[in-house]
Order: C-alpha cells, then structure tokens, then sequence
C-alpha cells in the first residue's frame, strides 16, 4: 500500500507529519515524501528542513495521495506539471486527500468542481474560485476524495482512511497507540467558537 505525501517549500509542518504519524501504522503501508527535485524542503517557518529523496514525477500511481497546506500551495497551484501528475495520481487512488490550502491544489486540479469542501478557516474564500463550496465542517468526504480543514484536522482527517483502508478496530488500535484523545486547555479551535479579538490575533500568525 503506497501512500505518497508531496512536499514543497514552505509547507505548513503538522499538515503533513500529522497524518503520516497516523498513516504509517497502518499494516502493510508504505508512505514516502516526494518533492519536485530531490533535496532539503523546508517548512513554513525555516526550521525543519526535510530531505526528500524521490521526484514526485517518478512516481506513477499510488495508493492514497495527501496534500498538505500552508504556503507551499502557492507554488503547487502555479505549477502545471505539478497539477497534471495530481490528476494522473487521482485517477488510481483508493483516496485522494488534503489537509488545510491543500484543498486549493486538488481544487486547481479539478478535482472539487461541483463539490463541498473544507479547507482552512482564512482561506475559505478561495474554494469558490475552484468550483467548489466551502463548509465548515473538520472533515469532507465524498467518495474517494477527503478533504479537512486547518492545520491539526489532518489527523482526525487521517484515521477515516486508516479505517477505510484496514477496519475500525485497527483505526481505532493506531489512535489508541498514538493517545490521539485531544483535550485542549480553550475552547478557541475553529472560528465559529473564538471571539474576535482571538480571530483577528490569528491572522496576524501567518
């Protein structure tokens, strides 16, 4: 089982080491990072930098496709190569995935027209360009596409097709063994429960 995680510069760390904590447990799965040309990719912030040894273009079909947010979308979304090997993946995954503006490249690829979709709260707006209607939900799913929104939802995004792909008890086993039970101190996570001063300090982490 093939899972393939493309990573460029400037992606947003947890997007994509949150899901592949959760999916790299799962038996008999393999997961990789590919990048456009092998090297050091770096996060959002400069401090982690991850060598990626495969170009996503050797890459010819895979099990699940997961693509991570943050800014890296930006240059995902400009890049036509990029946008076509997207959707020569789709048309062979179990699932195809995204985590926070990862929604925007499947989006850019076509693969959300017509569809409800999640993404990150500040980036909501950006959906409708793509054909696509935003909702506010942690997670969409729609066949064979699944989409979540900001940042931390990648992992609770992760365990749908970790139960898909294998059964509920060993989804549930993988939580379980990753202590996956969350209990955060406020109760600020999404905008529909922060007040406006906690919003507005939001956009100003980015």
């Amino acid at each position: 089982m093939d899972i393939v995680i493309p990573l460029f510069d400037q992606f947003e760390p947890l997007d994509a080491i949150g899901p592949y904590e959760i999916l790299a447990y799962v038996p008999g799965a393999t997961v990789r990072f590919v990048t456009a040309e092998p090297g050091p990719v770096r996060d959002t912030f400069g401090s982690l930098p991850v060598h990626v040894a495969t170009r996503y273009s050797e890459v010819e079909r895979c099990d699940v496709l997961l693509i991570p947010g943050g800014g890296s979308f930006l240059a995902m979304v400009d890049d036509p190569e990029f946008l076509d090997w997207v959707r020569r993946m789709h048309a062979g995954t179990r699932f195809t995935t995204s985590v926070c503006t990862g929604s925007l490249v499947l989006g850019a690829a076509g693969l959300l027209d017509g569809l409800t979709a999640t993404t990150h709260w500040d980036a909501a707006g950006e959906l409708a360009a793509y054909g696509a209607t935003y909702t506010a939900d942690r997670v969409v799913r729609h066949d064979r596409v699944i989409t979540s929104a900001g940042v931390s939802s990648g992992i609770d995004m992760a365990v749908r097709p970790a139960a898909l792909l294998t059964d509920e008890v060993t989804a549930q086993a993988i939580q379980l063994y990753t202590e996956y039970d969350p209990e955060p101190p406020f109760d600020t996570g999404s905008v529909a429960k922060a007040p406006a001063e906690v919003i507005e300090r939001a956009r100003t982490l980015r």
